[in-house]
């Protein structure tokens, strides 16, 4: 696609950066067959290829409205196109881009920038684990939008962590949410592990990995939270640690994993970080990529009894973003689970995408009854147990709409640990 920068973007590196991404599209119109938000409202403009016009658009100078920007917030940064697309277009890079831009032209009403100022600065503070734990007490006197957003209370088998020393040992991202939300994710990687003989250790400086702050048009505080937390493994990275060396960085959230896998990208121009930022981005695996090695070492350590029956909903940012499909129901078959995707559909995003089910809940509602009807049985199929999937944010959105458990994958598996 041909593209004529204005001059306030020429030379810059934004400018030149979308300008390339620009000229892979060819206008082909694949996108738009495997875009949620398209599916749903049958607009030319909340699809890929007109969301790329639009940019296109700003980018050589013309006027950008409320409604430019509308069009780019339904974007859910599912990055489905991506997997479509047979130019390559680096869609999720552009609509970074794209929206950063139109952020600084087009002032937001008062009640919006509230919101996102709080998601920005509340989901990543230290007061929102307290608020947490008080939501939780007052979970049944909260209005059922409220509930949906706040989870039952952890079992008590979230503070086990396991304390045996390996001579293998990994770096793991708490994350920001998720040790007050769903604290046993991680205490059940640790534990997974700890079971194959690796031992998990946690950075104590290290925070919100940044796409929080990215997606909502904060560049820079997304770049200030990659550096702190590069600055923050950069001893157990570099051996420098009592500890010694860790042989990868894992991600249990996969929107998280994604992430951090693009700060090499992301810092490419940092003369400080750029190294440093390409060797986490290299270092970094999501959990599932553990799973050829592990999986074999686990299946004597199982319980004899019978697995749960499960239906596995591979999130958008494992699916597409980290272009992984396939490890996570392979391998739990291997260790005896039953494991289904959903009847239909499985490649769509479940409306969760990071803090879209807050910003564009009638949206993200729609998705995720749609995927959860994809993901009930189908006639003459058995039942499940439980709905297991692969990022918080999926977990908790899916199960604000059904009574059916839904859990991350390594909880099970922990679960199943004799």
């Amino acid at each position: 696609m041909q593209t004529n920068l204005a001059p306030e973007f020429k030379g810059t590196r934004q400018g030149e950066a979308a300008e390339a991404i620009l000229r892979k599209c060819v206008h082909c119109g694949f996108c738009t067959a495997t875009c949620p938000t398209y599916q749903l409202l049958g607009d030319e403009l909340d699809g890929p290829r007109g969301r790329i016009y639009l940019m296109k658009q700003v980018l050589e100078g013309a006027p950008v409205t409320r409604k430019t920007q509308e069009h780019l917030d339904r974007c859910l940064t599912c990055r489905n196109c991506e997997t479509t697309c047979p130019s390559g277009v680096q869609y999720g890079h552009l609509v970074d881009i794209g929206r950063e831009i139109v952020e600084k032209k087009v002032e937001r009403p008062t009640g919006e920038k509230a919101v996102r100022w709080l998601l920005k600065e509340g989901l990543t503070s230290p007061l929102f684990a307290p608020a947490m734990k008080l939501g939780q007490m007052l979970r049944p006197l909260l209005p059922q939008t409220l509930q949906n957003k706040v989870p039952a209370k952890s079992s008590p088998r979230a503070a086990l962590w396991p304390t045996r020393s390996h001579p293998r040992k990994v770096l793991m991202l708490l994350g920001c949410v998720q040790p007050a939300m769903m604290p046993n994710i991680n205490s059940a990687t640790a534990r997974v592990l700890d079971a194959v003989g690796i031992q998990t250790l946690v950075a104590d400086g290290a925070g919100c990995c940044g796409a929080l702050r990215t997606h909502l048009n904060d560049s820079e505080g997304g770049l200030a939270d990659a550096r702190r937390n590069i600055d923050a493994w950069w001893p157990l990275v570099d051996g420098l640690t009592s500890d010694g060396q860790v042989e990868a960085i894992v991600m249990n959230a996969s929107g998280c994993g994604v992430h951090v896998k693009d700060y090499g990208h992301a810092l490419a121009h940092d003369p400080e970080y750029a190294e440093k930022a390409r060797r986490v981005s290299a270092l970094t695996r999501d959990l599932s990529e553990l799973l050829p090695e592990i999986a074999p070492k686990l299946q004597g350590r199982l319980r004899a009894s019978r697995q749960p029956a499960l239906a596995f909903h591979p999130p958008c940012t494992l699916q597409h973003g980290q272009q992984l499909r396939g490890g996570v129901e392979t391998h739990l078959r291997t260790l005896g689970f039953e494991v289904r995707l959903a009847n239909a559909e499985s490649h769509l995003c479940c409306g969760s995408a990071g803090t879209y089910s807050v910003l564009q809940p009638e949206l993200a509602t729609q998705l995720r009854d749609r995927k959860l009807q994809h993901l009930a049985p189908a006639p003459g199929q058995e039942p499940v147990d439980a709905i297991v999937s692969a990022n918080i944010g999926c977990i908790q959105h899916l199960q604000s709409g059904t009574a059916l458990p839904v859990k991350h994958w390594v909880e099970v598996v922990d679960e199943a640990l004799a």
